[in-house]
């Protein structure tokens, strides 16, 4: 019998995540049947989504949601022998007890040298949301502006890179001089710091006189409200994300969005990626081909050992990681 270790929600977050919101328990988990096969975490994510979807999906006392790359220590599976490396959404734990239905092999022909960690970021969700963000929601063309906000965190740097490839313009903004600095090596036209700029509208004219075709929405809020004015005609939003307002305890109000919608006919879409899971093979490999040939770069933010999943996850939503913010056990 493997005894796991577990982080749960022990209280509904109000406001700000607080270290005492969660608490480590022990499970006992049984040997696995046929079918099934007893997991080891190697890597664990933290992310942005665990916020709000923690008021949705989960109950106080449940399990955090999350996914990790584990490794297969006991198996009843023929399709994933002892050795190998999965990812699973099975939240927060050490260890667990699965049936093959519940997970995905990395790719077959992993590069060595590539950590497998990356199979949480660039090539993992992250990776993939921000591709069909860009592809599928937007539509995004060779030679047009491309606006991301939250550039420099797992998903946007992601977005950033990609529309670079595809031949755009590429316009970020970021919270820290750090961030801007890891933004300018990743080759964005222009970044700037949101929380040093004397008027974030002027800043956004000045980084693109003629506006933006496309804007791949991470932040929401007031930042929103002040990049509508400058779209284009016939431009295209992609809305995976809203961390300016995860924590809020009064909803935040307008300006609202609806007469530029209407008067510069945009597209405004939010999306889950799990949409296109049907492509995600295809798409891994995609990412993957980019990364090897040097075309798209990956940074992380490692906090080591399981007894940090908190302090990594309130970390990240206060902006310290630039790139993906993982946890090594």
């Amino acid at each position: 019998m493997v005894v796991s270790l577990a982080w749960t929600l022990r209280q509904h977050f109000h406001g700000f995540p607080k270290t005492s919101d969660f608490q480590l328990r022990k499970e006992t988990l049984p040997e696995p049947e046929d079918g099934e096969v007893l997991l080891e975490a190697v890597f664990l994510s933290v992310d942005p989504y665990m916020r709000p979807y923690s008021r949705t999906m989960m109950k106080e006392g449940d399990v955090m949601i999350g996914e990790q790359v584990a490794k297969v220590i006991k198996s009843r599976h023929p399709s994933f022998p002892v050795g190998c490396h999965v990812t699973s959404k099975c939240g927060w734990r050490s260890h667990w007890v699965c049936g093959g239905g519940e997970l995905t092999p990395v790719l077959s022909d992993w590069p060595q040298d590539v950590s497998l960690s990356l199979a949480l970021g660039a090539i993992g969700m992250p990776g993939l949301t921000a591709l069909y963000g860009l592809e599928e929601v937007c539509g995004i063309k060779e030679g047009e502006t491309l606006l991301v906000n939250a550039a420099a965190g797992a998903v946007g740097s992601i977005v950033g890179q990609i529309g670079k490839i595809k031949g755009c313009t590429v316009v970020g903004c970021a919270g820290s001089d750090a961030k801007l600095a890891y933004l300018n090596e990743l080759g964005f036209d222009c970044a700037f710091n949101y929380k040093t700029v004397a008027s974030l509208e002027n800043s956004l004219k000045e980084a693109s006189p003629n506006g933006y075709d496309c804007y791949f929405e991470n932040v929401g809020g007031a930042f929103s409200s002040a990049v509508m004015p400058q779209m284009r005609e016939f431009g295209r939003i992609a809305v995976c994300g809203s961390i300016s307002m995860y924590n809020d305890t009064t909803p935040q109000t307008g300006p609202y969005v609806h007469s530029h919608m209407v008067f510069k006919q945009l597209k405004m879409e939010g999306f889950l990626c799990g949409r296109w899971q049907h492509k995600n093979q295809e798409s891994l490999r995609r990412l993957m081909t980019w990364l090897t040939e040097g075309k798209l770069r990956s940074c992380e933010h490692v906090t080591e050992g399981f007894d940090n999943m908190p302090a990594a996850f309130i970390g990240m939503l206060k902006g310290d990681n630039i790139g993906k913010a993982v946890v090594k056990v």
